[in-house]
Protein backbone atom coordinates (compact mmCIF):
# COMPACT_ATOMS: atom_id res chain seq x y z
CA UNK A 1 0.00 0.00 0.00
CA UNK A 2 1.32 3.67 -1.18
CA UNK A 3 0.77 7.05 1.18
CA UNK A 4 -2.51 7.30 2.48
CA UNK A 5 -4.46 10.59 2.17
CA UNK A 6 -6.23 11.91 4.97
CA UNK A 7 -9.54 12.59 3.02
CA UNK A 8 -8.53 8.33 2.45
CA UNK A 9 -9.08 7.76 6.31
CA UNK A 10 -11.80 10.69 6.83
CA UNK A 11 -14.36 7.93 6.73
CA UNK A 12 -13.00 5.42 9.52
CA UNK A 13 -13.79 6.31 13.35
CA UNK A 14 -10.79 3.93 14.51
CA UNK A 15 -7.27 5.52 14.92
CA UNK A 16 -5.20 4.91 11.98
CA UNK A 17 -1.31 5.26 10.80
CA UNK A 18 -1.58 7.89 7.85
CA UNK A 19 2.15 7.81 6.29
CA UNK A 20 5.54 5.94 8.10
CA UNK A 21 8.90 7.94 7.08
CA UNK A 22 12.97 7.04 7.74
CA UNK A 23 16.32 8.49 6.73
CA UNK A 24 19.68 6.93 7.67
CA UNK A 25 20.90 10.77 8.06
CA UNK A 26 20.52 13.20 10.75
CA UNK A 27 17.92 15.55 8.53
CA UNK A 28 15.26 17.61 9.78
CA UNK A 29 12.79 15.90 7.37
CA UNK A 30 12.48 11.96 6.87
CA UNK A 31 11.08 10.59 3.19
CA UNK A 32 7.72 9.26 3.58
CA UNK A 33 8.22 5.29 2.61
CA UNK A 34 5.88 2.43 2.15
CA UNK A 35 6.39 0.85 5.59
CA UNK A 36 9.18 0.33 8.12
CA UNK A 37 10.15 -1.65 10.60
CA UNK A 38 10.53 -1.47 14.35
CA UNK A 39 12.78 -3.49 16.03
CA UNK A 40 12.26 -3.89 19.96
CA UNK A 41 14.51 -1.85 22.19
CA UNK A 42 16.27 0.03 18.94
CA UNK A 43 13.77 1.83 17.37
CA UNK A 44 13.25 2.21 13.74
CA UNK A 45 15.49 -0.07 10.84
CA UNK A 46 17.69 2.22 9.18
CA UNK A 47 16.52 5.61 10.67
CA UNK A 48 19.41 7.77 12.38
CA UNK A 49 17.74 8.27 15.72
CA UNK A 50 17.23 4.33 16.71
CA UNK A 51 19.44 3.00 19.06
CA UNK A 52 19.87 2.04 22.47
CA UNK A 53 21.12 5.65 24.11
CA UNK A 54 20.39 8.80 22.98
CA UNK A 55 20.69 9.63 18.97
CA UNK A 56 19.88 13.22 18.52
CA UNK A 57 23.27 15.50 18.28
CA UNK A 58 22.10 17.91 21.09
CA UNK A 59 21.81 14.96 23.50
CA UNK A 60 24.55 12.85 22.23
CA UNK A 61 26.49 16.31 23.28
CA UNK A 62 25.46 16.67 26.99
CA UNK A 63 25.12 12.52 27.79
CA UNK A 64 25.87 9.85 25.01
CA UNK A 65 25.02 6.99 27.55
CA UNK A 66 21.24 8.48 28.38
CA UNK A 67 18.91 6.18 27.22
CA UNK A 68 17.20 6.68 24.22
CA UNK A 69 13.64 7.71 25.00
CA UNK A 70 13.09 9.28 21.72
CA UNK A 71 13.23 5.77 19.37
CA UNK A 72 10.10 6.29 17.39
CA UNK A 73 8.59 10.11 16.94
CA UNK A 74 5.00 9.97 16.33
CA UNK A 75 3.13 12.88 15.21
CA UNK A 76 -0.90 13.41 14.65
CA UNK A 77 -1.48 14.51 11.20
CA UNK A 78 -4.88 16.42 12.50
CA UNK A 79 -1.89 18.97 13.17
CA UNK A 80 -1.02 19.58 9.15
CA UNK A 81 -4.89 20.66 8.90
CA UNK A 82 -4.39 23.13 11.98
CA UNK A 83 -1.22 24.82 10.83
CA UNK A 84 -2.53 25.01 7.26
CA UNK A 85 -5.30 27.10 8.75
CA UNK A 86 -2.89 29.82 9.42
CA UNK A 87 -1.14 29.37 6.35
CA UNK A 88 1.98 26.79 6.55
CA UNK A 89 1.81 23.76 4.42
CA UNK A 90 3.35 21.20 5.99
CA UNK A 91 3.27 17.35 4.70
CA UNK A 92 3.99 13.81 6.34
CA UNK A 93 7.44 13.70 7.19
CA UNK A 94 9.20 16.91 7.03
CA UNK A 95 8.16 17.13 10.57
CA UNK A 96 10.83 14.75 11.42
CA UNK A 97 8.33 11.84 12.74
CA UNK A 98 8.73 8.41 11.66
CA UNK A 99 4.70 7.74 12.11
CA UNK A 100 1.85 10.50 11.08
CA UNK A 101 -1.40 8.84 12.84
CA UNK A 102 -4.86 9.94 11.93
CA UNK A 103 -7.94 10.19 14.66
CA UNK A 104 -6.02 9.86 17.78
CA UNK A 105 -5.21 12.79 20.00
CA UNK A 106 -1.53 11.48 20.31
CA UNK A 107 -1.11 14.65 22.98
CA UNK A 108 -3.49 13.47 25.15
CA UNK A 109 -1.88 9.89 26.02
CA UNK A 110 -0.60 9.60 29.57
CA UNK A 111 3.18 8.19 29.70
CA UNK A 112 3.62 4.77 29.28
CA UNK A 113 0.46 4.31 27.05
CA UNK A 114 1.05 1.57 24.70
CA UNK A 115 0.67 2.04 21.04
CA UNK A 116 -0.42 -1.74 19.07
CA UNK A 117 0.84 -0.69 15.58
CA UNK A 118 -0.36 -2.89 12.95
CA UNK A 119 -0.30 -6.85 13.68
CA UNK A 120 2.67 -7.08 16.15
CA UNK A 121 4.68 -3.76 16.46
CA UNK A 122 4.18 -1.90 19.43
CA UNK A 123 5.19 1.36 20.56
CA UNK A 124 5.37 2.78 24.99
CA UNK A 125 5.17 6.92 25.12
CA UNK A 126 7.78 8.50 26.80
CA UNK A 127 7.24 11.72 26.47
CA UNK A 128 6.42 15.11 24.37
CA UNK A 129 8.47 16.06 21.77
CA UNK A 130 10.18 19.21 22.77
CA UNK A 131 10.06 21.36 19.14
CA UNK A 132 13.04 23.12 18.67
CA UNK A 133 14.03 26.51 16.37
CA UNK A 134 15.02 23.69 13.28
CA UNK A 135 10.69 23.76 12.69
CA UNK A 136 11.23 27.60 11.48
CA UNK A 137 13.93 26.19 8.99
CA UNK A 138 10.52 24.61 7.07
CA UNK A 139 8.73 27.49 7.09
CA UNK A 140 9.57 31.16 8.73
CA UNK A 141 7.27 31.44 12.30
CA UNK A 142 5.93 27.61 12.06
CA UNK A 143 7.95 27.20 15.56
CA UNK A 144 4.96 29.45 17.53
CA UNK A 145 2.29 26.89 15.86
CA UNK A 146 4.46 24.10 17.42
CA UNK A 147 4.32 25.97 21.16
CA UNK A 148 1.54 28.00 22.39
CA UNK A 149 0.19 28.63 25.99
CA UNK A 150 -3.10 26.80 27.39
CA UNK A 151 -5.66 29.24 29.25
CA UNK A 152 -4.26 28.74 32.64
CA UNK A 153 -0.94 29.37 31.20
CA UNK A 154 0.62 25.87 30.60
CA UNK A 155 2.94 25.56 27.76
CA UNK A 156 1.11 23.42 25.33
CA UNK A 157 3.72 21.54 22.72
CA UNK A 158 2.20 20.28 19.49
CA UNK A 159 4.65 18.89 17.60
CA UNK A 160 4.09 15.34 18.23
CA UNK A 161 5.12 12.15 20.93
CA UNK A 162 8.45 10.34 21.59
CA UNK A 163 8.51 6.49 22.13
CA UNK A 164 10.25 3.62 22.70
CA UNK A 165 9.47 0.17 20.59
CA UNK A 166 8.65 -2.40 23.33
CA UNK A 167 7.51 -5.05 20.63
CA UNK A 168 8.76 -5.07 16.78
CA UNK A 169 7.21 -5.57 13.42
CA UNK A 170 6.36 -4.03 10.09
CA UNK A 171 4.15 -0.50 10.09
CA UNK A 172 2.51 0.52 6.82
CA UNK A 173 0.02 3.28 6.26
CA UNK A 174 -3.66 2.17 7.07
CA UNK A 175 -2.75 -0.17 9.90
CA UNK A 176 -4.95 0.07 12.56
CA UNK A 177 -3.55 1.56 15.60
CA UNK A 178 -5.45 0.23 19.16
CA UNK A 179 -4.46 2.30 22.53
CA UNK A 180 -3.64 0.32 25.56
CA UNK A 181 -3.20 2.67 28.60
CA UNK A 182 -1.18 2.25 31.75
CA UNK A 183 -2.62 1.15 34.88
CA UNK A 184 -2.81 3.28 37.77
CA UNK A 185 -2.83 7.23 37.84
CA UNK A 186 -2.22 8.98 34.69
CA UNK A 187 0.60 10.71 34.54
CA UNK A 188 1.14 13.51 31.61
CA UNK A 189 3.47 13.47 29.08
CA UNK A 190 6.23 15.83 29.41
CA UNK A 191 9.02 16.73 27.03
CA UNK A 192 11.72 14.45 26.95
Amino acid sequence: MGSVTPEDLRHHDAPRVLSVSRDDGHRFGKPVVSEIRLIAGWGVEGDAHAGTTVQHRSRVARDPSQPNLRQVHLIHAELFGEVADHGFTVRPGEMGENIATTGLDLLSLPVGTVLHLGDTAKVELTGLRNPCDQINGLAPGLMKEMVSRAADGTVVRKAGVMSIVIAGGVVRPGDAIVVELPAGEPVALQPV
